[in-house]
């Protein structure tokens, strides 16, 4: 009876600990779900899990194959429905990220956003929400923007909801990213929410990063400040 009491006593205080953490966690968030609490709060044990098991961690690098299509000249739409101008990015290294709200990887807008700050003047960000992966982004543009700007502070330009996986209906940029007959070497979809593709100065293809690499990860930085 004394063991029981013990164990009990144990479960109500990991219990106390983890919700003390989670409203921690979540103290400035407004108008999330609390599956998006649950995910935001929790997204650090699956950092480490990923870390600690090697999955989500695929890195690719270009060995120096050129595009056959230039980035720049890939039709794409903003988050408000009008196009938006690749070519103006030129000079600039691109990260390009299929993202969703309701993910274990959705707190990578906070770290999106940091990387962002500190490097935009040499980087832009740009978010390309998805429904690809477990239903995991239900919401519409409008409200995605507002979810990201309220939860994250979001600054870098959010694309228009679209398809990123390979089939009919791909968005365009995703196509020119997964498509050696276009970038002129990947054919690497993205493999969950959160995947990274980076673009140098001039529009060439240089890396993948798997979800399970942080957006403020040695080897991301290592790449975007490489000259």
């Amino acid at each position: 009876m004394k063991r029981l009491k013990k164990v009990i006593l144990v479960i109500i205080i990991i219990f106390i600990t983890l919700a003390g953490y989670a409203l921690y966690a979540n103290r400035n968030t407004q108008n999330m779900t609390g599956k998006q609490k649950f995910l935001k709060a929790f997204y650090p044990v699956l950092m480490w899990v990923t870390k600690l098991t090697g999955t989500n961690a695929t890195n690719l690098t270009n060995e120096n194959k050129q595009p056959a299509v230039p980035l720049y000249l890939v039709a794409a739409i903003g988050n408000n429905g009008k196009p938006f101008d690749l070519s103006a990015l030129k000079g600039k290294k691109i990260l390009l990220v299929n993202t969703a709200s309701d993910c274990g990887y959705t707190d990578q807008y906070a770290e999106l956003e940091k990387l962002y700050q500190q490097y935009k003047a040499q980087l832009e960000i740009l978010a390309f929400p998805a429904n690809d992966f477990k239903d995991q982004e239900k919401s519409g543009d409008a409200d995605i923007a507002q979810f990201c700007k309220i939860n994250y502070g979001v600054s870098f330009p959010i694309m228009a909801k679209s398809v990123v996986v390979k089939s009919a209906d791909q968005n365009l940029v995703f196509k020119w990213l997964t498509n050696p007959a276009g970038n002129g070497w990947n054919s690497k979809e993205p493999s969950w929410n959160f995947s990274k593709y980076l673009v140098n100065e001039n529009g060439q293809l240089t890396h993948y990063f798997d979800p399970g690499i942080s957006p403020l990860s040695t080897e991301v930085i290592a790449a975007i400040t490489k000259k």
